[in-house]
């Protein structure tokens, strides 16, 4: 039998390094092959480092074993491994440090795409070809982050979209998708697809996001139908030498941080369900992030849009002020000839329009928005090309650094940093013959995004947008009554308060479930006569057969079916209503969802009804 200094000797040949540290070699013997491979790998890529304080064997075995069980779980689960990990950082950290400009050498213009008005004949034709394509759809929910931004401790999917109904944002999605899924159906005859769902979560939400679907009965949808992706995080780096960063609480543990969205394309690739979608006819993925409550709103019409157009790529954007905190939708066109439709973040694009021949930079034109319209992070990508592209990259994504310097040498960091990557950068490695293009909606209809706490929305200049919990909710109302005006019926004009330091427009606190206005066409259809709704009132539909026909209301009206009832709402509702009261986000005998809304409801008085027998009624004051 080989001694412990044998073994150790071997170690070290096995490595084929002959400056390897003493700490490790005295150690080799406790560690399995493969674990000498990845301390090879480590040696090779510079981390000596992680070694040097490791102490005789005997004294923290376990710890040592389980700090290369960390190391196999991030190398195996970054593109390339960990090698490429650390050696891409060292790329990026030395442009980073040296100032370069990753858009050196391209010419911005404005790209191609589709510009939508609500309501119009196209629209509604659009949305028509939308639903038909919506049972050859996938669905992806990027979810890996906690609401501590915005003040919740919770999973940002479990917020109340709005407190009406108090639907949280997945009950709302997995509501929309399946609501999609019944009316791509009909209009197939009677089919039986079920829309496939995936959520991508990380450490810090995944048994959250499970226990909320298990719960509920994963709300409504077949639990099959749902499947759960787990993003891990990515090694920290120390210094511009791209060297690993050591967790502060424990020398054996490397320190991780969040690599970002883009990592949803590796886990599907990696996952094996692209080739399984394929197999099954399917030739859409969505993706979508966790928070915007109006976007179901806009799904129909822009799956409709990459369908007419066949479009590889299709962004949803919505139009954008100049200078706008929101990323704009480029055409960027190098010297070489190479092109790419992309999103520019926006403290990007002006000095990229400045140093290309536009003086006047990031300026809004003649409609009275920028030309390039704003990226709202929602994808439509067609599955082939798709798949075609990811056994390419294997789903790696172009990645950017943004270390925070102790001073203007740049030698130093303040804090440990990491290396990021965003889903909407997936075009950036397309060829220039993939169909790349977008989808303009209407912001008020399409994005109202949940990620400001109170505070930091308050300080938002005046006239821009809060993306807050107060004016997330607030733009539910207003878009549900739009609709409905669009729709003939008479909705009373908002009223203006401020909760939480911003000032929003109240609008009738209308809800509806998904099945019953899906689309335009859907809605105008189950709004008759002259149905008009004041700017005090509360009105929930529950149920897919129910039509406003005549209704006068002012006050508080919840009316629920089952499916087979068909309900026709007439007459005049009158009673006190709900009144809204305003919270303070500091009181802390409110939960967290209420005190980052500002508000809450007091229901004084309704009137509600429940068809749950089959046939025809007539609900009449």
């Amino acid at each position: 039998m080989a001694s412990g200094a044998d073994s150790a000797a071997e170690g070290v040949a096995a490595l084929g390094i002959s400056d390897c540290p003493a700490p490790l070699r005295r150690n080799l013997q406790l560690l399995s092959h493969d674990q000498v491979e990845l301390a090879k790998m480590l040696l090779n890529e510079g981390q000596t480092h992680l070694f040097e304080h490791w102490p005789e064997p005997g004294v923290d075995d376990d710890k040592k074993r389980s700090f290369f069980d960390q190391v196999h779980r991030l190398h195996s689960s970054y593109p390339g491994g960990l090698a490429s990990y650390i050696r891409n950082a060292k790329k990026l950290l030395a442009d980073s440090r040296a100032g370069k400009n990753p858009y050196d050498g391209f010419t911005p213009s404005v790209p191609s795409g589709e510009v939508l008005t609500f309501g119009d004949d196209n629209f509604v034709s659009l949305e028509a070809t939308g639903v038909k394509e919506a049972r050859n759809a996938v669905f992806v929910l990027v979810a890996g982050g906690l609401g501590e931004r915005l003040g919740y401790k919770g999973i940002k999917v479990a917020l109340p979209r709005e407190i009406t109904s108090g639907k949280c944002f997945l009950q709302h999605y997995i509501e929309s998708i399946l609501a999609l899924q019944e009316a791509s159906c009909k209009m197939e005859g009677e089919c039986h697809t079920q829309i496939p769902f995936v959520i991508m979560t990380s450490d810090d939400t995944n048994a959250l996001t499970i226990k909320l679907l298990e719960s509920n009965a994963y709300f409504g949808m077949e639990p099959s139908q749902v499947k759960i992706l787990k993003q891990e995080k990515v090694a920290c780096l120390a210094d511009n030498d791209a060297r690993l960063a050591l967790d502060p609480n424990d020398m054996y543990k490397i320190q991780t941080k969040p690599h970002g969205h883009g990592d949803v394309h590796s886990l599907l690739y990696s996952s094996g369900l692209l080739e399984h979608w394929k197999s099954t006819g399917r030739k859409w993925v969505l993706f979508f992030q966790d928070t915007n409550g109006l976007l179901f709103n806009a799904i129909p019409s822009a799956l409709g849009v990459s369908a007419s157009k066949g479009y590889n790529v299709n962004s949803l954007a919505v139009p954008r002020k100049a200078k706008e905190a929101i990323g704009g939708i480029t055409k960027l066109t190098h010297l070489d000839g190479r092109t790419m439709v992309i999103n520019v973040e926006y403290n990007q694009l002006d000095p990229l329009l400045r140093a290309t021949g536009h003086p006047d930079g990031d300026a809004n034109c003649e409609t009275g928005y920028s030309p390039y319209p704003g990226n709202i992070n929602q994808l439509i990508l067609e599955l082939g090309p798709y798949i075609e592209e990811l056994k390419k990259t294997h789903g790696a994504i172009s990645e950017f650094v943004n270390p925070k310097y102790t001073d203007s040498t740049k030698s130093a960091f303040k804090s440990s940093t990491r290396l990021e990557c965003m889903m909407q950068d997936y075009p950036k490695t397309l060829p220039p013959t993939a169909k790349v293009g977008f989808t303009v909606m209407d912001t008020w209809l399409a994005y109202a995004p949940v990620k400001n706490n109170p505070e930091d929305a308050a300080k938002v200049p005046k006239g821009n947008p809060y993306h807050s919990a107060t004016s997330g909710e607030m733009a539910i109302y207003r878009a549900n009554s739009l609709i409905l005006r669009k729709a003939s019926a008479q909705i009373a004009d908002p009223v203006i308060d401020t909760f939480n330091g911003q000032e929003v427009e109240v609008w009738a606190r209308i809800t509806w479930s998904p099945r019953w206005g899906l689309t335009f066409k859907d809605v105008r259809g189950k709004v008759h006569g002259n149905s008009s709704v004041s700017q005090r009132s509360v009105l929930v539909i529950n149920g897919q057969n129910i039509v406003l026909d005549g209704l006068s209301l002012d006050g508080a009206l919840i009316v629920n079916s089952v499916d087979e009832a068909e309900v026709k709402v007439t007459g005049h509702v009158e009673n006190k209503g709900w009144a809204i009261q305003h919270i303070d986000h500091k009181d802390t005998s409110e939960k967290e969802e209420i005190r980052i809304r500002g508000f809450k409801l007091e229901k004084v008085e309704q009137m509600e009804v429940n068809y749950t027998e089959p046939g025809k009624h007539c609900m009449s004051s």
